[in-house]
């Protein structure tokens, strides 16, 4: 008999729907029956790649002694993480607050009107890892509710007050200078992992935010270039070389648990992948190396061919687990390799070390053992002609892997992390002249906008036609800073003006009096505590992209006011930039732009006249992030942006108009011209 979750929409929730638990979504239905009964609330939180929310559902959620234990002393709640980051932000603090560290599954106890008095994660069918058994932990807990209220209702307040949001408004306002970004820049280069590469020990996150801070300082900053480009180089090297990254279908698993970036954590993220592939396209063109353009473009690839909905949206995750064990889509035995391979074998066995008994549990996780230089130098080939030989390799062993049972999809669609590949495929589009991956973007603008924005306001998800759940903060801001994207990329108005009207939605609906943003719309359900999170985690923090989202509009120059409140907001996570810039890189990239100098680009002509194809085509050969750049044929519509209007023509031809602060150089029909305005445009 299904519980309550068998109407939901969240493949996680669904996973769940046939257990002998008692789930209920989130909601006042279950939330008013823990009250009419007076029964504390079990919540579970996780999502649907993760492997140890898995093993708990099978161990625990399925067995009937611990589900009747559980239908008889709680009300229990199941809540997805990804289509509910409010709720899962507000007790994932509780956790951490009471026992030092979090994860998923999440579980936590609370008493009827939502106060948290005990939590953890995980817990085993039986006692193990010095844990207590699942069972023991809900006997304890149903005890003390019934034997110790008091004690319960304490803690329970003593977390709420450690939990609520302090109400802070900064009494100075620190000026973000590029002296402060090279600080940030030095506290960065000092930490990082010179032996595998990144930062931090094992497990060993990617830090694409971190990395796009430096590369975007390494286009202007001079005197720190050299390590800024060495630092990069390492990571980007390290990162792609297998493992983590998927040699041979391309993309990035969410970690490795090693540090050699060899073990991955084999689940498969988009907001991982699209993020990644933003730091391999802009490597690629900070440093020049063919390598980094490769890895974007195989990761996008991967997007299109794996995780992409046939109306455009872009599904969520692919499991790490298939056929009932982790990572068994990907790992390989060398009897496979060589029956795949044949001939090829030697070769590929050199350039991945492989050996009979693998790396991995038996058997082997592809990484490159031997890099390009050394590989080609034994096989006597040109460099050309190995990474032919390699792909025709991988080509094989992607469809021979084809055949086997697939990790399993969570297909819903998610604004805010859709709008982080939207961007990458736009920028793609962009800089590599790719227009297949710019109608990708323009699709999948048209899927948000269209499914998304329903009855005139935003959701957070969407599965099989349902949007649901209010968007959230960063929602709104992703999907700003992406139509922004997209609009540089393909110069249609709606993009821009779609861009305009999220932002001016986000600052009548969630904007704190006391600076800065809540994470929730002011008519959102009242929860324990208005949320509002400031810290980048895995995907950049709401109010980082708002700030960001905030300054990159006033650059157009229709709202230049909310450049002043974009900088009062960067100027209360001043003093946090500075000592933990790996936890507030997103903020780090906002400072930048904010520091400039600042670009704004005004071409005015025909899209398919040769000479705008010559402006364009000139202005997208470069890396330029602290740019923004509007176009339009002649004359421009009267709502194009400010930045677009009172633009003639020179000489009846198409025009670039070069600018800092609006001041701008005088209008130039040759690319030549406009490229020697862009690089003599005064630094700071």
């Amino acid at each position: 008999m299904p519980n309550h979750l068998a109407s939901e929409n969240s493949p996680y929730l669904l996973q769940h729907a046939n257990n002998p638990v008692d789930w209920h979504p989130w909601g006042m239905e279950a939330i008013d029956k823990a009250k009419a009964e007076n029964k504390p609330i079990f919540l579970s939180i996780g999502y649907a790649a993760c492997h140890w929310c898995h093993r708990m559902r099978e161990e625990s959620f399925e067995d009937r002694e611990t589900a009747t234990l559980m239908n008889q002393e709680f009300i229990s709640i199941k809540v997805d993480r990804e289509e509910r980051p409010d709720v899962d932000g507000i007790y994932m603090q509780a956790t951490v607050a009471m026992t030092g560290s979090g994860g998923w599954p999440m579980s936590v106890f609370l008493t009827p009107d939502l106060r948290p008095f005990y939590a953890g994660t995980y817990f085993p069918p039986v006692r193990r890892y010095n844990m207590p058994s699942f069972k023991e932990v809900l006997s304890n807990i149903a005890k003390a509710w019934h034997e110790d209220v008091q004690e319960v209702d304490r803690v329970g307040n003593q977390v709420l007050e450690h939990i609520r949001p302090p109400i802070h408004k900064p009494e100075n306002r620190n000026e973000i200078t590029t002296d402060a970004l090279q600080a940030a820049i030095k506290n960065l280069i000092e930490s990082y992992d010179w032996g595998y590469g990144g930062w931090g020990s094992a497990p060993k996150f990617p830090q694409p935010m971190t990395i796009e801070f430096l590369l975007r300082r390494a286009t202007i900053d001079t005197t720190q270039r050299e390590q800024i480009i060495k630092a990069v180089i390492h990571t980007l090297s390290a990162m792609s070389r297998g493992g983590m990254y998927d040699v041979v279908g391309g993309g990035f698993s969410r970690y490795s648990v090693d540090n050699f970036w060899r073990t991955p954590h084999f689940e498969k993220m988009t907001y991982d992948n699209a993020q990644l592939a933003l730091a391999y396209l802009h490597g690629y063109l900070v440093t020049g190396n063919t390598d980094y353009r490769r890895v974007c473009e195989e990761t996008l690839d991967f997007v299109l061919r794996e995780m992409t909905h046939s109306d455009g949206g872009f599904f969520s995750s692919l499991d790490a687990d298939s056929d009932g064990e982790e990572g068994k889509f990907y790992v390989w035995t060398q009897d496979e390799l060589e029956g795949v391979l044949g001939s090829d074998f030697d070769f590929f066995k050199a350039a991945y070390g492989i050996t009979p008994s693998g790396n991995w549990e038996g058997n082997t996780i592809l990484q490159r053992a031997l890099d390009d230089s050394t590989l080609a130098a034994r096989f006597k080939m040109e460099q050309v002609e190995l990474w032919q030989k390699l792909s025709k390799c991988h080509a094989r062993l992607l469809e021979a892997r084809s055949s086997r049972i697939r990790p399993a999809t969570d297909d819903k669609v998610l604004v805010m992390w859709n709008s982080l590949m939207l961007k990458a495929f736009a920028e793609a589009g962009r800089y590599l002249n790719r227009l297949d991956y710019l109608q990708v973007a323009i699709r999948n603008a048209q899927f948000l906008l269209n499914n998304l924005y329903v009855n005139n306001r935003l959701h957070r998800s969407w599965r099989e036609g349902q949007a649901k759940h209010n968007a959230y903060l960063e929602d709104y801001a992703g999907l700003i800073l992406a139509l922004l994207a997209l609009y540089q990329s393909d110069p249609n108005k709606e993009w821009y003006l779609s861009a305009l009207k999220l932002a001016d939605e986000m600052v009548e609906h969630f904007v704190d009096p006391n600076g800065g943003f809540f994470d929730t719309r002011d008519d959102h359900e009242t929860l324990l505590v208005r949320p509002k999170d400031i810290q980048d985690n895995a995907t950049p923090s709401g109010n980082a992209l708002a700030a960001t989202a905030l300054l990159e509009l006033a650059a157009y120059g229709d709202r230049t006011d909310w450049r002043d409140l974009a900088e009062e907001m960067l100027s209360s996570v001043y003093g946090a930039m500075l000592r933990y810039p790996t936890a507030f890189a997103q903020w780090l990239c906002a400072a930048d732009f904010a520091v400039g100098p600042t670009r704004e680009v005004a071409i005015i002509g025909d899209s398919q006249h040769t000479e705008t194809k010559e402006l364009l085509n000139t202005l997208w050969k470069t890396f330029r992030p602290r740019q923004v750049t509007a176009i339009s044929n002649y004359p421009p519509e009267p709502d194009a942006p400010a930045l677009l209007k009172d633009r003639p023509l020179l000489n009846d031809l198409p025009t670039a108009y070069v600018c800092q602060g609006f001041v701008c150089l005088q209008p130039v029909n040759s690319p030549t011209e406009m490229e020697t305005q862009l690089a003599g445009i005064s630094n700071p």
